[in-house]
């Protein structure tokens, strides 16, 4: 590998320097020091690279087998710098007061690493953690806390998407992700099963690119707490089953219960009766209701809530 990378004339262009990253990340070895060096020297070309190629170089490198040598070489050049400065920030940047082993960069590189090798979860993956950096709060007992940092990386994304030139997709589908990761690792089981529903439909379409997100971000060095997030991850995972299951063969909300509207409110057939289920529905999904009862407690209801019609 040095005898290639050595041999890659750094003053050919920028586009070297994201050549080189892709074949550290491809093999695993480390260029000689003095090709660093250089490609330190010459980290600033890379702004004058597309977005389409810088794009493609590092979904190069998060997709090789070698991926934490690559991002790796990507910082000690420089080059992350100019490319992913909001990344490059969480090198040393502690999570644990006292433990640099704990820093964010590091796990991330893990992260990534341990996640499906599929582009959306790997981007994700690897920008999930960057609004820990602005939200970072030291308290006076020692503890660290990083409160709303995923919607603050999820805005910060909005600036990275743009500078790389993402398309539609691909930024709501990732954007969605930094936003939610913290969301199945949140999951207890005093989740009621409207709870679990809810959380289902909210994740939609990305609820699978997010419990694989969940199981790559548990880096604990603790076997018993990697399990334990593990168990806890399937767990979910089973009841969201379990209840799509039997939301399939038994519906939330009674046969009957847009008769018993029409009937109750006197309204003809109509978008109306609709309208007045998927207020059933909602209350169902936020635990004001229960599911499955009888066609009189859900118009019971919806006459509390002041619908006449």
């Amino acid at each position: 590998m040095s005898r290639i990378v050595g041999a890659a004339p750094l003053g050919a262009g920028p586009e070297a320097l994201l050549d080189v990253a892709c074949r550290v990340a491809e093999q695993g070895y480390l260029p000689p020091p003095e090709v660093t060096l250089a490609a330190r020297e010459a980290a600033g070309d890379v702004a004058n690279v597309t977005p389409a190629r810088v794009r493609a170089a590092l979904e190069a490198v998060i997709m090789a087998p070698r991926l934490g040598e690559g991002l790796q070489w990507l910082h000690e050049s420089g080059v992350l710098a100019h490319l992913l400065p909001e990344l490059d920030a969480t090198v040393d940047f502690s999570q644990e007061a006292g433990r640099r082993h704990k820093d964010v960069w590091e796990h991330t590189k893990q992260v990534v690493l341990q996640s499906p090798a599929k582009p959306i979860v790997r981007w994700s993956a690897l920008l999930h953690d960057i609004g820990k950096v602005p939200t970072r709060v030291m308290l006076p007992d020692g503890r660290v806390t990083f409160h709303r940092h995923a919607e603050v990386g999820a805005r910060m994304f909005d600036s990275v998407s743009r500078r790389l030139g993402f398309d539609r997709e691909q930024r709501q589908r990732i954007r969605f992700l930094i936003l939610h990761h913290l969301r199945a690792n949140a999951y207890e089981p005093g989740w009621t099963d409207a709870a679990v529903r809810r959380f289902d439909h909210e994740m939609g379409a990305c609820l699978d690119e997010l419990i694989e997100l969940s199981r790559a971000d548990v880096t604990s060095k603790r076997p018993g707490r990697r399990d334990e997030a593990s168990r806890n991850i399937e767990a979910l995972l089973g009841r969201i089953l379990a209840i799509r299951e039997l939301d399939a063969r038994v519906p939330p909300l009674p046969p009957g219960l847009g008769n018993a509207i029409m009937e109750s409110f006197q309204i003809p057939p109509s978008k109306r009766v609709g309208e007045l289920r998927k207020i059933c529905e909602d209350a169902i999904e936020r635990g004001e209701l229960v599911e499955r009862e009888a066609a009189e407690y859900y118009v019971s209801y919806l006459r509390k809530q002041g619908i006449t019609s």
